[in-house]
């Protein structure tokens, strides 16, 4: 496409999140840019039946401590489905290297955000990365 942007590989999230009113910047400036949000949600056990349904997900974006358990399990279900992960968290776990593509620290600015997704996405279409964000670090053999 000339002159033009290249269309999104990952277009529709899912967000674990615990806590609310990050839960909810974060949808917002993710709608605004576009993304679609699958669910907002602060819970393992609502993340789960969603990860085993058939709703399209293109990236999984997780918090590692949840209200009732670990995002870990939510990275291991998003994997076993092959839905690529991206924690976003204050202490990224020694997993998240074969767990996850990539892992955001908190507190972040939104277009950091923004940029890791980039990041990841250009990771899966093959390609090197335009930008890596402050606070996030990329695992290359796990995308």
């Amino acid at each position: 496409m000339l002159f033009g942007k290249k269309k999104r590989q990952i277009v529709r999230l899912l967000v674990v999140e615990d806590e609310p009113l990050v839960a909810f910047d974060t949808e917002y400036f993710l709608t605004d840019a576009n993304f679609t949000i699958v669910a907002t949600i602060d819970r393992v056990a609502e993340a789960l039946p969603i990860l085993a349904s058939d709703t399209v997900i293109d990236l999984v974006l997780v918090d590692v401590n949840l209200a009732d358990g670990s995002g870990i399990d939510v990275a291991r279900a998003a994997q076993d489905r092959g839905v690529p992960v991206m924690f976003v968290t204050g202490s990224c776990p020694v997993e998240a290297t074969t767990l996850a593509a990539g892992c955001m620290a908190k507190p972040y600015a939104p277009r950091d955000l923004i940029a890791a997704i980039e990041a990841i996405e250009a990771m899966l279409g093959g390609s090197k990365p335009k930008r890596i964000p402050s606070g996030f670090t990329l695992f290359p053999a796990s995308v």
